[in-house]
């Protein structure tokens, strides 16, 4: 199924609700649209977040590179945003999406959320990285 990028209505009202830290960046997480497990977080400057809205694609600003990066222009692995949410104290964001390709993680795993402490998931279903080989 080809999917489409949906712009999110948006007001400027909506995005001054917003509460970027010192660093002008808000954590976004990332969560599955179809089953509602946690994909991966980025982070968001002001213009990453009106790219996302406006474009219906998942754009962060990566903190290691200084630069925007829009999730799966190199892998494959898109993000088809279908909400944007922010919580109650504005300092969060959520983005509901559909995930193409392999995952989210750039380690091939479905979900940057596949380790754990403990053994809180014996069956194995957070999904590791893939085999390389």
């Amino acid at each position: 199924m080809e999917r489409v990028a949906s712009p999110v209505d948006f007001t400027e009202d909506e995005l001054a609700g917003v509460r970027f830290g010192a660093d002008g960046l808000v954590p976004a997480i990332v969560q599955d649209a179809g089953d509602g497990t946690v994909l991966m977080l980025g982070y968001m400057n002001g213009e990453a977040l009106r790219r996302t809205l406006q474009t219906g694609r998942s754009w962060f600003w990566s903190r290691s590179r200084g630069e925007y990066w829009c999730k799966g222009e190199t892998s494959g692995d898109r993000q088809w945003v279908r909400a944007v949410r922010y919580d109650c104290d504005g300092d969060a964001l959520l983005l509901v999406v559909d995930q193409d390709g392999d995952g989210a993680c750039h380690t091939g795993a479905r979900s940057c959320f596949y380790r754990s402490f403990g053994s809180d998931d014996p069956s194995g279903a957070a999904g590791g990285p893939k085999a390389q080989g």
